[in-house]
């Protein structure tokens, strides 16, 4: 097994290494480094919890060298204002003894103070695709000397809508430098990026998105509604006393609320809610107060905790099964990492048992049934997005013409009429057309001759 010793790295970059704790370096790590190092352009496939970060900051800063300039000789782009700020935090801890000016930008603060920054020099710059795409525009953010470009969390960035600005960016930028792509999942977007804008780019890769984790307990209760869905999660929390740190996924925002004022009224102050509506303090904030251990469980969307380096995680609920089958793989990720064995349940409603038996497919596993406890409450009414769900399911189907109802009678005379264009096609005209401005202009000349 390689160590960090065989990297390296300069004496400044390994002390600080070593001060983090760090001796092995994980397989993207090992893969990436003589790659990123080459100065070649590379495209990284690998789950989330890998040490992604890691992977393309060492090579970077073993070849960092004093440049006198006020422009960033790195840009790193992520989704989410939370991941800036843990990328930024990793990039510090790295440079401990190395003088590396580092900055991040995102939306949701004033853009002032970030120009304000920007203008006092900057050398590892670190964004949402927004915020930087805004002040370049702004002409306060320049990319006259960067030498390397890393697209971290690629495949969320474009989950998010940010493909305008990110192929705007690259656009504006130099095609002087290193192209540096990590991304969960190999798809047609990443294809096309990588042809348009790398050259030649080098695949590493781990294992496909599909394996199954190790040391991950799966497993799986048949839960009719949300509000039983609700009840099971009280009842958990109730009666499993090792649920200590839990990760809590539910599809969109407006369900995270539900569930919080839930959970909040059974057990006070205990859990936490993240999601784009909350402000940027409220968010990093409730992150804190987790890390620390003051609060139980973080309820959240996939969205808002992709690439978040949350440890110690004991168990991930998928109150929600997730929409793709590969999320579910970067959910239960987020447990049993660094050697330790982690859990992970999902609550799967009569809507969503196909999604589950997709996953299983994905990863050819069965995931363990659970039977139902018998304590539990099971209510019978069902919330309005749930409504919803059971009339999509029509949606797509074919419909038999032969049993065709009052919506399909047959059409009234006067609405089978044909538009044939108008009455100029219907009643053509019986002579030829005539310009009397130009007959005007004929019949003068004719009189001057």
């Amino acid at each position: 097994m390689k160590t960090f010793e065989d990297f390296d790295l300069p004496k400044s970059l390994h002390k600080a290494v070593e001060e983090l704790g760090f001796t092995n370096p994980t397989p993207i790590q090992e893969k990436a480094f003589p790659v990123i190092l080459s100065g070649r352009d590379m495209m990284g496939i690998a789950q989330t919890g890998t040490g992604k970060t890691f992977a393309y900051l060492l090579p970077i800063l073993k070849q960092w060298k004093f440049q006198k300039t006020d422009s960033p000789r790195v840009l790193i782009l992520v989704p989410t204002r939370e991941l800036v700020v843990q990328v930024v935090e990793e990039v510090q801890k790295l440079t401990t003894y190395m003088s590396v000016r580092t900055l991040g930008i995102y939306g949701g603060v004033n853009i002032n103070t970030q120009r304000k920054d920007l203008a006092l020099g900057v050398d590892i710059l670190v964004g949402t695709p927004g915020r930087v795409m805004d002040l370049s525009l702004d002409g306060v953010l320049r990319f006259d000397v960067l030498q390397k470009l890393v697209i971290d969390e690629f495949d969320e960035i474009l989950n998010l809508g940010f493909r305008v600005q990110l192929t705007s960016i690259l656009s504006m930028i130099r095609s002087k430098r290193q192209n540096i792509l990590f991304s969960a999942t190999m798809t047609e977007d990443v294809d096309a990026l990588l042809d348009e804008f790398f050259e030649f780019p080098e695949e590493v890769s781990l294992a496909p998105s599909g394996t199954p984790l190790e040391k991950i307990k799966q497993e799986v209760f048949h839960v009719p509604n949300f509000l039983t869905k609700i009840n099971l999660l009280k009842h958990l929390f109730e009666t499993d006393t090792t649920t200590e740190r839990v990760l809590l996924f539910v599809n969109n925002k407006r369900i995270v609320e539900v569930a919080f004022d839930a959970l909040e009224e059974a057990f006070p102050g205990q859990f936490g809610v993240i999601h784009s509506n909350k402000t940027q303090n409220y968010r990093l904030q409730t992150m804190a107060s987790f890390q620390n251990g003051d609060l139980r469980g973080l309820i959240t969307t996939d969205v808002m905790a992709r690439g978040l380096d949350i440890s110690d995680i004991t168990h991930v609920i998928n109150v929600e099964f997730p929409e793709i089958q590969e999320q579910y793989i970067h959910r239960i990720g987020r447990t049993g990492r660094a050697d330790k064995e982690g859990v992970a349940i999902s609550f799967v409603a009569p809507y969503e048992e196909e999604k589950q038996l997709a996953v299983e497919e994905l990863m050819n596993q069965e995931i363990e049934f659970i039977p139902f406890p018998e304590q539990v409450i099971i209510e019978e009414k069902k919330l309005e997005f749930e409504k919803d769900k059971k009339r999509f399911k029509t949606i797509g189907k074919k419909i038999n013409v032969e049993e065709k109802g009052a919506a399909f009678h047959e059409k009234k005379d006067k609405n089978k009429k044909v538009n044939l264009g108008g009455p100029g096609k219907t009643k053509p005209r019986k002579t030829a057309p005539r310009n009397r401005a130009v007959e005007a202009k004929r019949d003068a000349k004719k009189k001057n001759r």
